[in-house]
């Protein structure tokens, strides 16, 4: 059935003009390396398409040794040297062993295919962006230790959790270090039952015979921290902050997204911060009228200065993390609305860039084919790469603009994040448990197809068929699977 179903998939990427991988790994519960490799490319329907290859069991987790993992799969399907160009993008996460300029993983995978250029996943940069602004800040890594300490506060005792199920419908989530998703959903809890939350800690100091003396004593410092100002204004910024962190969190794990659509999404998150940066002089105005300052120097000026600041430091990493250069720069040939103006010149630098990172582009056929798009209006009305390509298929103009199709497919087919390789893991974790923790990397892969990649089963006509002829062509066997029609 792996074989099978890898068939299939590797005659898809024969067939698709361009290919682009992610890879990631992990450690399974048996405590082995798992690294995963996802292929994207467009289908012969026009659809984009992230298909499971499979995991590989690492010795380590060194450049090297996920380097040779990775290209030991694409020399199975591209073997020849004319083939490897159709590789042209590799998305993985940031860390050191497979971002290095000199000896990462994209860096040994570019040596042998020149156009695999690499893409920093743009949800793990999220939440750098996010824990850079956070980290500079200590008051503001003071209130994110507090509400992770709202959390553990409840998770340690069900006699405190049905205290506060006494005074409220919802309870809080748990933090993690690593996601900031779960920051926001905490932030929000906080925020929206923190009149829940101080009743709660009332009614434990009330019935302070039935817990024990920590317990009285830390729910007498949650209802202090419920009254500081300089908290309850953290709780404010952060409430206002989050939900577009969030909104750009969700959008970045969309499979069918593309440059040009994560570009204008990062350029209205960046927006909406600076919006937020201009509020925080009102946020005083919120404020219940027992809360106090805690901090000797704490005041109102100086709690609006670190709340711009915190501001500044997301719109200046967003803005760093999120540009697009070289290879990227393709997605602003795409973004007609800023050049359809009257009088406004033609991205020239763009194109150049574009031109130089993908050879394989006509150069001055593009530029006559983007002069058209920009010009007519049912063509800058489309919202993305997506939407553009299909709108060239739909009326079949794939050869009236071939250079802009080869443009679009290469946006469309290039990751701008990993989220697929994470779900894979999700999938793992599913398969491979406490209690089947020795199975061997081929039923673990076999698994791990049938679930992921469901729906290309079902597409094939024949699976079946040629499942049983495969399985029985191993190796003779006692019952006969393959029968011959007698003449």
């Amino acid at each position: 059935m792996l074989t099978v179903t890898r068939e299939i998939i590797v005659e898809q990427l024969k067939c698709t003009d361009y290919v682009a991988i992610q890879a990631d790994d992990t450690t399974d519960i048996s405590t082995k390396t798992q690294s995963v490799l996802v292929y994207r490319y467009i289908d012969e329907r026009y659809r984009i398409v992230e298909r499971f290859y499979g995991f590989s069991d690492l010795k380590d987790s060194s450049a090297q040794t996920i380097a040779t993992a990775i290209m030991e799969k694409l020399d199975k399907v591209f073997p020849e040297d004319c083939h490897k160009k159709k590789v042209i993008a590799q998305t993985y996460d940031g860390a050191s062993v497979m971002r290095g300029v000199s000896g990462g993983v994209q860096k040994k995978v570019a040596e042998v295919y020149p156009n695999a250029h690499y893409v920093h996943c743009y949800a793990h940069q999220l939440n750098l962006i996010i824990e850079q602004a956070v980290s500079n800040i200590s008051q503001a890594r003071v209130f994110f230790l507090d509400i992770s300490g709202f959390c553990t506060f409840f998770s340690r005792s069900p006699k405190r959790t049905a205290v506060l199920d006494e005074v409220s419908d919802s309870r809080l989530p748990k933090p993690s270090r690593t996601r900031w998703s779960y920051h926001i959903r905490v932030v929000e809890a906080i925020y929206r039952h923190r009149e829940a939350l101080r009743t709660c800690f009332e009614k434990i100091i009330e019935r302070r015979t039935d817990f024990e003396g920590v317990t009285v004593h830390e729910a007498q410092g949650f209802i202090r921290t419920l009254k500081e100002k300089e908290f309850l204004f953290f709780l404010f910024l952060f409430n206002d902050i989050m939900p577009h962190v969030d909104i750009l969190y969700n959008q970045l794990q969309k499979r069918d997204i593309d440059s040009v659509y994560v570009q204008k999404a990062t350029e209205t998150f960046i927006k909406c911060i600076g919006r937020v940066r201009e509020s925080t002089d009102n946020l005083e105005a919120k404020f219940p009228s027992e809360a106090t300052f805690s901090g000797r120097n704490a005041n109102m000026n100086t709690l609006n200065r670190l709340a711009k600041e915190v501001c500044d430091i997301i719109v200046t990493q967003a803005q760093e993390r999120f540009a697009f250069t070289n290879h990227l720069e393709g997605a602003k040939l795409l973004q007609s609305d800023l050049f359809q103006t009257h009088g406004q010149s033609f991205p020239n630098e763009a194109l150049n860039a574009t031109v130089q990172a993908y050879p394989m582009l006509n150069k001055e056929r593009l530029r006559t084919e983007l002069s058209i798009v920009y010009e007519r209006p049912e063509f800058c009305s489309s919202s993305g790469a997506i939407s553009l390509l299909k709108l060239f298929v739909e009326n079949n103009l794939e050869e009236a603009f071939s250079e802009t199709m080869q443009l679009l497919k290469i946006l469309i087919t290039t990751p701008m994040t990993t989220a697929e390789s994470e779900r894979c893991f999700s999938t793992l974790k599913r398969i491979k448990t406490f209690l089947r923790n020795t199975m061997t990397e081929d039923r673990l892969n076999a698994l791990a197809m049938l679930s992921m990649e469901k729906q290309l089963i079902q597409e094939i006509p024949d699976f079946n068929t040629r499942t049983i002829d495969k399985f029985a062509s191993l190796k003779n066997r006692r019952a006969q699977f393959v029968y011959k029609l007698s003449k």
